[in-house]
């Protein structure tokens, strides 16, 4: 079993394409493509998880194997393959920046598994993932993360926001006919709902709202 997972592995471009080398590199690209998508939702810290995104990190690991194959395994169709796909063009925008690391990440996937270079898929991916929970730790463990405070009042609201709330900055304030709306970006290390609850209780507050964000919001 061991001398035939090695052989399997064994890196070979020019090899043809044979089912059995069809349906490994479409396992082995599967297999990693998932691990990609998993890390990718554990450590995204966005508000609204995008499970399409997810969905295509998926797909242009095991589109790009599927265009890769061929292109290894006969150099007169690779020459014209790469012409073709040199008018594809891409206008889709990615906000973060992360964002763009996973689907290169994606492609690179695709672009060893598809060549045949499968120990360097696996090993490549596992250390990547790694990396990434590392890094994904070391940046938010402990660390007080970004909340949208949302505050509407009337006119009878007389306390001091400075006094009953941490350090805050204010991104918005708007005036209605029933009163006013001010939102704050504010720190805290856990989503307490007694403070809502606290500020609720102050004559004046008609209603408060705490929404956790990536601290994006403009």
């Amino acid at each position: 079993m061991r001398e035939t997972l090695l052989k399997l592995l064994e890196v070979n471009v020019n090899q043809p394409l044979t089912l059995q080398r069809i349906l490994i590199t479409f396992a082995i690209t599967l297999l990693m493509a998932v691990l990609i998508v998993f890390i990718y939702r554990i450590t995204f810290r966005g508000v609204l998880y995008n499970r399409s995104f997810g969905t295509a990190l998926l797909m242009v690991s095991l589109v790009t194997s599927l265009i890769i194959m061929p292109i290894s395994s006969n150099i007169v169709l690779s020459l014209g393959m790469v012409g073709a796909l040199s008018i594809v063009r891409f206008r889709t925008a990615l906000k973060d920046p992360l964002d763009i690391v996973y689907m290169f990440w994606a492609i690179a996937l695709g672009l060893t598994s598809g060549a045949g270079f499968f120990q360097l898929a696996i090993i490549g991916c596992l250390i990547l993932a790694a990396i990434m929970l590392v890094a994904s730790v070391v940046q938010t463990g402990g660390r007080s993360k970004p909340y949208l405070l949302i505050i509407r009042y009337d006119e009878h609201f007389r306390a001091d926001l400075r006094q009953a709330l941490p350090p805050y900055t204010v991104k918005s304030k708007t005036s209605t006919s029933s009163g006013f709306e001010v939102v704050l970006e504010i720190s805290l290390k856990n989503q307490d709902n007694r403070l809502v609850e606290q500020l609720q209780q102050v004559s004046g507050i008609q209603s408060v709202s705490l929404v956790r964000y990536s601290g994006d919001y403009q």
